[in-house]
């Protein structure tokens, strides 16, 4: 790269590493151990939910798990059968034993259903909104959240875009949670889980295994789901194009990014997490090997496996890896198929969710593993004390870069070229379709790209 480019560069990551220290301050020092999982105090928190599927319903479980005086006010979706479903199954968790601090849900004649209903949710009487749907629409929900004439604090799942103009947006709506004193949590939940959060202090103390020479991380599994029309028509829903890109979001990369940005960006998090901050560039190659060939408009057109080098600003290497291939090998001996490891100057580690390796001794007792209290719940009791106790805790810088790296991870593999952290940051690449029907029922058509082909699809 040029001299100006390197400079621009550095720039750009001393002003992360900056905000990032101060995020990842900010979130440690309200994470919660075993015994203390619960949030304290009464002020009330009454949730929107914005995307009722398997995530954000569960989300909002987790927020009543995590505190008392939590009420699930407003919700919205594309598809009616899934605001059915999401309020089924939260009413029935209101009603079990499991809803220990008696919380409740009341969304009577706030259940909205439409593409732009996330505007009635915010215009509710919400004070803490679950942002869960598909990562492509999550930009302009943070923006709406963020920019709302009333202060409402944040839950954003992961990742927090697809794009390089998404991320830009996301990035402006940090300074302005920062401006507002908004706090915001995201799903980047081993930031909130005691074995990680322990382990990475040590690590990053640097007496145990000394500076970080080099890093490797991997989430392998089998085929990811894949859901055909008869599912749609099952629920009386129309398969039209948007219908269909959505129910099977996973499969398109102006909804999900690719599996390397909606799920391995967990394990790329821990690695810039050990770093306190991103990788300066990224060469990578993948492809569809398992996954079918055909019209993408019916198959998808996301890539099956990656593996990708990441460099950081030191010379650091970092190897990631990851896939979803049916009948392949997910695991190395005595390891999980998502994990992390680091080698240093002194010693190494390694982590997968709970299991906790430094210097070759386990960091936890099997006792202590198995007490360890559900992240997901952690992250709401982290950010339900922070709102309570007057606290400002923003992780939308450290989640927005991880998601970053995991683009720039994307774009190399796409083109075959190295990409750099300015170049995946300044992407005029707008995944978006220019132009999106009304409702998921129209017969407007929405073109889905062919299938990348390394050294041939050209970076934008």
């Amino acid at each position: 790269m040029s001299d100006q480019q390197h400079n621009d560069q550095g720039a750009d990551r001393r002003d992360f590493l900056k905000a990032g220290a101060v995020a990842a301050g900010a979130a440690l020092a309200t994470t919660l151990f075993p015994g203390g999982v619960y949030a304290a105090g009464d002020d009330e928190i009454r949730i929107g939910i914005i995307g009722c599927g398997g995530r954000g319903t569960d989300a909002a479980r987790n927020a009543m798990s995590a505190a008392k005086n939590v009420k699930v006010v407003a919700m919205c979706d594309v598809f009616d059968f899934r605001l059915k479903e999401s309020k089924g199954i939260l009413e029935d968790y209101v009603k079990s034993n499991d809803n220990k601090f008696g919380n409740k849900i009341d969304v009577e004649g706030r259940t909205f259903l439409g593409l732009d209903k996330y505007k009635d949710v915010l215009d509710s009487d919400v004070n803490y909104v679950i942002l869960a749907t598909p990562p492509g629409f999550r930009p302009i929900h943070l923006d709406a959240a963020i920019n709302h004439s009333k202060k409402i604090n944040v839950f954003t799942e992961k990742p927090v875009a697809v794009d390089g103009p998404g991320i830009r947006k996301v990035m402006a709506a940090y300074d302005k949670a920062n401006d507002k004193k908004i706090c915001l949590v995201a799903g980047t939940q081993r930031r909130h889980q005691r074995g990680y959060v322990e382990l990475m202090k040590r690590v990053m103390d640097g007496n145990e295994i000394g500076e970080i020479v080099a890093m490797r991380c991997y989430w392998n599994q089998g085929r990811i789901w894949f859901r055909d029309k008869k599912q749609l028509t099952k629920h009386k829903v129309k398969p039209t194009d948007l219908a269909f890109q959505l129910h099977n979001w996973y499969h398109f990369v102006w909804t999900c990014g690719d599996h390397i940005v909606e799920q391995h960006v967990h394990n790329i998090d821990v690695c810039n997490w050990a770093m306190k901050g991103p990788p300066e560039m990224a060469l990578s190659s993948g492809g569809r090997a398992a996954l079918e060939s055909g019209d993408p408009r019916e198959v998808g057109h996301i890539f099956d496996h990656f593996s990708t080098e990441f460099v950081y600003p030191n010379g650091v290497h970092m190897n990631s890896m990851c896939r979803q291939i049916g009948g392949a090998d997910a695991n190395f001996p005595g390891v999980k198929g998502e994990a992390e490891a680091f080698a240093g100057t002194k010693g190494t580690c390694q982590t997968s969710p709970g299991n906790y390796v430094l210097n070759g001794k386990s960091l936890m007792t099997k006792k202590e593993r198995d007490k360890e209290t559900n992240p997901y719940v952690q992250e709401h009791a982290d950010l339900i004390e922070a709102i309570r106790e007057g606290k400002h805790v923003n992780e939308l810088k450290t989640v927005a870069d991880s998601t970053l790296t995991a683009i720039m991870g994307r774009m190399a593999a796409y083109t075959g070229r190295m990409v750099t952290y300015k170049m995946a940051l300044d992407s005029k690449l707008n995944t978006m379709p220019e132009k999106l029907p009304e409702s998921v029922e129209s017969d407007m058509e929405l073109k889905v790209p062919s299938v990348a082909v390394p050294g041939v699809t050209k970076y934008s």
